[in-house]
């Protein structure tokens, strides 16, 4: 039996009405399901829904012995729904850090983490630019990355969540290197191939020859030439506009910066997309959108994406991967 977290995010947005509609598909003969998160939202998003989730209240993960649905209540709304505010921002950090905790404890072997919101999450005191960064700090990792995973493309960013007038400064050889063996390493504990790494340019046309940039010439060549050295398979740099348009099963991209990857990943995967961070001691995936306040509390959301991050936490775990034996 594995024990896989779900936290609900901003309670404001699709995160309670995604984990209704998602509950029917926990496969609850094998794995414990521990919802993070508020009974009286549960509740309310069911009765929106028209779904009922059979769970069983617990305060602690170690009281769950079987599989089955848990939910741990925080209990701190007052009111079973809440408008986008610092209020729904503070409780969605909550879930996180409840969820983590026992993630970094060993007391659950993966999570599932609902969106919140960066904006309402900074006002309520949240100082990491997202999860992931919190996540990775939390779990005392340096070394970590976001990726996107879908079957369709795969890739990983070098920098996150940076204005872009700031990407230039952490676009280095080293990190660069650091990036592609942890990318060679993830991959291959966590899906068991080596993956071919294709490392993208960060100017117009790859530099076109220096004319348009040097960095490919001065920092990513170097950077892929050492790395073959290194016995990693890797290739680069690639013209970025082109680089998406012939891609294998076994390739993953590393895109200079978040939008570069992720205009490509979500025009070919937003429905079915999965936010997979490497370098954890335990498995986290995370549906690729956002809160999405404006069809929130409407019945209407889309749970493709929250049901290929499950899966995706469910085939790693279920190929005896739990990043601690």
């Amino acid at each position: 039996m594995k024990k896989i977290g779900i936290t609900m995010g901003d309670p404001a947005g699709v995160g309670p009405e995604l984990i209704v509609k998602l509950s029917e598909h926990f496969k609850r003969e094998e794995n414990a399901y521990v919802i993070y998160g508020e009974e009286r939202t549960l509740k309310e998003a069911e009765s929106l829904v028209g779904k009922k989730i059979e769970f069983k209240r617990v305060s602690e993960v170690s009281q769950i012995s079987s599989p089955g649905v848990y939910l741990v209540d925080l209990s701190i709304l007052k009111s079973p729904r809440v408008e986008p505010s610092v209020a729904s921002g503070r409780v969605a950090v909550a879930y996180l850090a409840r969820a983590t905790a026992d993630a970094v404890r060993g007391n659950i072997q993966g999570v599932l983490t609902m969106p919140l919101n960066k904006f309402w999450a900074s006002r309520a005191g949240f100082s990491y630019p997202g999860q992931t960064e919190y996540l990775a700090h939390a779990s005392g990792v340096k070394d970590f990355a976001m990726a996107f995973y879908s079957e369709d493309i795969k890739l990983v960013l070098l920098t996150i969540h940076l204005p872009l007038r700031e990407v230039f400064k952490h676009i280095t050889k080293e990190n660069i290197k650091r990036k592609a063996h942890l990318i060679s390493r993830e991959f291959k504990c966590l899906f068991g191939f080596r993956p071919r790494i294709k490392i993208l340019g960060i100017n117009p046309h790859a530099g076109e020859e220096g004319e348009l940039g040097r960095e490919e010439i001065e920092i990513i060549e170097p950077a892929v030439r050492e790395l073959i050295e290194e016995g990693l398979n890797v290739e680069g740099p690639l013209v970025p506009d082109t680089a998406f348009l012939k891609r294998e099963k076994e390739d993953v991209f590393l895109a200079m910066y978040h939008d570069q990857g992720l205009i490509a990943f979500k025009l070919l995967a937003f429905d079915s997309g999965v936010n997979l961070t490497l370098g954890l001691p335990f498995v986290r995936t995370s549906p690729d959108h956002g809160t999405a306040y404006d069809i929130a509390w409407k019945g209407v959301a889309d749970v493709g994406a929250s049901l290929s991050a499950l899966r995706l936490l469910e085939r790693v775990l279920d190929r005896g991967h739990t990043k601690r034996v």
